[in-house]
């Protein structure tokens, strides 16, 4: 097992995998760029080092700086997280040829299936369904205005390099084929370093399922059953849940059964998810595999009472999976909201700025993973996710009434947020029956607005008593010229003294 991991990456998935590691007996290293130096995953971990200025490509998309950050702190192997560099090939190669373990899937399956045109072919090849496309990256706008033509529209432009939406456009018609492509190609550039895209034909209204896999390195491979992620905005999941509504035991038998063999065909290694459209009539499609793990996991986690981190991890190490897939159960019904700093009422425009207060829910059956407090201001330069918030309870209404009751009670001060956003989907009628698809957003929230109501004077006070700037950070040494700032968890309390004895 490894002595040390070097997390490449921020925020919440950040201190999920310190967590993690925390709990095996690993040291972690987190790594940040300048504008996180008051991470809270540069305070929790054993370690920190600074990677480079506030952009990405300059900090978390540095593979070179990152391997050498690796090397001089003693790190044997890298957690990737999700987004970033953790569908990146090359950097996965470059961890095998540095003698560093990549915590993912081996460099070749990761360039087959992160390469969606690749990955499509393969599953085709091995008479997988597969939604009709593009079979190769586009190469200029007259090639992508043909197939377009060919499919029908509408059309969905795809990056071939990433998922996650970055880069996803519909286009209804060759107007807005060369503005939907030129956006989708900046976003994609952006998010992954890569531009290339291609066109698949639009599926109306579906469902988005998913399944989670995992498999080892000695050829041992088991599902962990479905995600229901439907509910999505700009092609971006906001809530997800297990089980999905819309399978039967036969339907689900069928898709786990056909993951495996994706992963299987791609000689995949470690967690992956394997993502299918599901149509009116039932019909399943393979979409890609997120090579990963995904933001989703927890529900997972929960339904199963299995660790995907951990799991990850011992996958990486040369361990044999313990897991068999006659013996995997789902037990009860889990629910995520992603909670995220942008304006529901403003078309999900980001906001940045300090967090003045922040109120954790709790109780029973409820799991927050977050990576803010406080006083942390939340930068302009990365994904504004903040947190994920899940429950559990065993049925689905139980659930629904459980997150319902969650979000009622989690308060963020200072920036906007999704959470009055996602009380309102939660409590709709059509997500209460689980009459969900991939266009629940537009049907039912096109034009929301936030409905008004009457403030919270503890919550106000709460936040005035946080307004005082966090202490100065101490700087307490340097390893191969690379700064380590480590942050009291005093600064997180507020305003404090100690008092004398009456």
């Amino acid at each position: 097992m490894f002595s040390k991991i070097l997390i490449a990456n921020r925020g919440e998935i950040a201190v999920r995998i310190i967590r993690a590691c925390r709990e095996m007996g690993i040291a972690s290293l987190a790594v940040y760029s300048e504008a996180d130096r008051a991470g809270l995953h540069v305070q929790l971990a054993d370690e920190a080092a600074c990677i480079g200025p506030p952009a990405a490509v300059e900090s978390y998309l540095n593979m070179d700086r990152i391997i050498e950050t690796a090397r001089a702190f003693g790190a044997e192997a890298i957690h990737p997280g999700y987004g970033f560099l953790a569908e990146n090939p090359e950097f996965a190669r470059r961890c095998e040829r540095a003698g560093i373990v990549f915590i993912g899937p081996n460099s070749r399956a990761l360039e087959l299936v992160g390469d969606k045109i690749r990955a499509r072919q393969t599953m085709e090849n091995s008479g997988i369904p597969i939604i009709p496309g593009m079979k190769h990256v586009a190469a200029d706008f007259a090639e992508c205005a043909a197939e377009a033509r060919k499919i029908g529209y509408p059309v969905m432009i795809k990056a071939s390099a990433g998922g996650g939406g970055k880069g996803m456009r519909i286009v209804c018609s060759e107007e807005e084929l060369r503005p939907g492509l030129e956006s989708g190609q900046r976003e994609a550039k952006a998010a992954f370093g890569d531009e290339s895209v291609y066109l698949e034909k639009y599926i109306e209204d579906p469902r988005h399922v998913e399944f989670q896999v995992l498999a080892d390195n000695h050829g041992h491979i088991v599902h962990l059953f479905e995600r229901e992620c439907s509910i999505q905005r700009r092609h971006q999941k906001i809530v997800e849940e297990t089980p999905s509504q819309a399978l039967t035991p036969e339907l689900r038998r069928r898709m786990g059964e056909t993951a495996r063999k994706a992963l299987q065909v791609a000689e995949y290694n470690n967690a992956g998810t394997v993502e299918f459209l599901l149509d009116r009539n039932k019909k399943f499609y393979f979409l890609e595999v997120n090579a990963r793990l995904q933001v989703e996991h927890p529900v997972t986690e929960l339904t199963t009472g299995i660790d995907l981190v951990q799991q990850q991890i011992r996958i990486a190490a040369g361990e044999k999976l313990s897991l068999r897939q006659e013996d995997l159960v789902q037990r009860g019904h889990a629910i995520e909201c992603r909670i995220y700093a942008e304006d529901p009422s403003r078309n999900f425009l980001p906001s940045s700025g300090k967090v003045l207060y922040l109120r954790e829910p709790r109780g029973p059956g409820v799991r927050h993973d977050g990576g803010i407090y406080s006083g942390w201001e939340v930068p302009i330069y990365y994904d504004p996710i903040l947190a994920k918030l899940i429950v559990w309870a065993e049925t689905r209404d139980s659930a629904c009434a459980r997150m319902a009751a969650a979000l009622d009670d989690y308060v963020i001060l200072g920036i906007s947020t999704t959470i009055p956003f996602l009380k309102d989907v939660i409590s709709h009628p059509r997500f209460l029956e689980g009459a969900t698809t991939t266009a629940f957003i537009k049907n039912h929230f096109e034009n929301w607005r936030e409905k008004e109501g009457p403030a919270d004077g503890l919550t106000l006070a709460l936040a005035a008593a946080a307004l005082d700037e966090l202490s100065p950070s101490r700087k307490v040494g340097k390893a191969a010229g690379l700064e380590k700032e480590v942050y009291s968890p005093w600064q997180m309390l507020g305003r404090w003294k100690i008092g004398e004895k009456p």
